[in-house]
């Protein structure tokens, strides 16, 4: 509990004391106080294949965000907080009765930085438990360090975002013009915990250990995008396994007029076409024709047992 009392667990290093039993508890960037809250817990089927494989991700999705970009796609529990509040011994019981019945790949902490240190007694309890399944966090790319370093006991794969290399674009949707740096920083971190995802390197079907960098492009923002990438580039080389997302959709009215539609395919394929020749060797792909429905398959209610409609992958690599 001492991680909450005057929290730091992300870059935002807000200060609130969340134990306090007060609204002031979760006055804090990601509206969380101490209460462990979950939106949902199951088999996804829709990250990459080495993530996802046959039998899907374990899939925990934790509410509130310390990111809360205005455009999430899971903008039900990052931006309204919603879920349940649960022990970390009911936590613990729902993982346990999803690895047994469903198998699932991995543990799949999405977005857990505000509870970084229930996960890592959650990944205490499994391993007690003879459990030897990876734990994967699935992060916004904007961590702090000192937590990083915490969660290397812990984690077997990091899957974060690398969202914006402009400060600008990043204050503006984010609120975190510092996100360039901070993210490279954190990524590198990641990179010298685990290496890169050994299931581009090896030719394992499922992914065991490593980093996976994700990268959604914005409507409008091309640069931001060809900016971001040229960055992984330049900072860890073409081996870097990276996945390249087309899935914008609008959930939300913005002032920005570009970000109330979904990208082209001109836009599209700039970001494409620059990812190719600056020669990136593993590379995951959403092509836009694959999203072109009303409501996408990867858009999620989280107001349903099941959240996601589709819950399958369309990711090439």
């Amino acid at each position: 509990m001492r991680f909450f009392e005057e929290c730091r667990l992300c870059p935002r290093e807000c200060r609130i004391n969340r134990l306090k039993e007060s609204a002031k508890a979760s006055s804090g960037f990601c509206r969380q106080d101490y209460h462990l809250r979950v939106a949902h817990v199951g088999a996804h089927f829709g990250e990459e294949p080495p993530i996802s494989g046959t039998r899907g991700s374990g899939t925990i999705f934790f509410s509130g965000c310390s990111l809360r970009c205005s455009f999430c796609q899971n903008h039900q529990i990052s931006l309204e907080g919603a879920g349940d509040i649960l022990s970390i011994e009911e936590l613990y019981e729902r993982v346990v009765g999803l690895i047994k019945s469903q198998d699932v790949h991995n543990i799949n902490m999405v977005t857990p930085d505000h509870f970084f240190p229930y996960t890592f007694r959650l990944v205490e309890l499994l391993r007690e438990a003879g459990f030897r399944i990876p734990v994967l966090y699935n992060t916004s790319g904007y961590q702090a360090i000192p937590l990083l370093k915490a969660a290397e006991g812990y984690a077997d794969i990091y899957m974060p975002d690398y969202k914006y290399s402009d400060p600008e674009t990043a204050s503006a949707l984010s609120r975190c013009s510092d996100y360039p740096g901070k993210a490279l920083e954190a990524i590198s971190e990641m990179v010298r915990q685990k290496g890169f995802l050994d299931a581009t390197l090896e030719g394992h079907e499922v992914a065991t250990r490593g980093v996976l960098v994700r990268h959604l492009i914005l409507p409008g923002k091309v640069q931001n995008s060809l900016d971001s990438i040229t960055s992984l580039f330049l900072e860890f080389g073409s081996n870097i396994p990276i996945s390249l997302m087309s899935q914008y959709h609008p959930v939300a009215q913005h002032k920005d007029p570009d970000m109330n539609r979904r990208i082209t395919m001109d836009e599209f394929e700039r970001v494409y076409q620059h990812s190719l020749e600056l020669g990136f060797k593993n590379m995951f792909v959403q092509f836009p024709a694959d999203y072109c429905q009303d409501k996408p398959p990867f858009l999620p209610d989280f107001r349903e047992d099941e959240p996601f409609q589709g819950n399958n992958s369309e990711m090439r690599r």
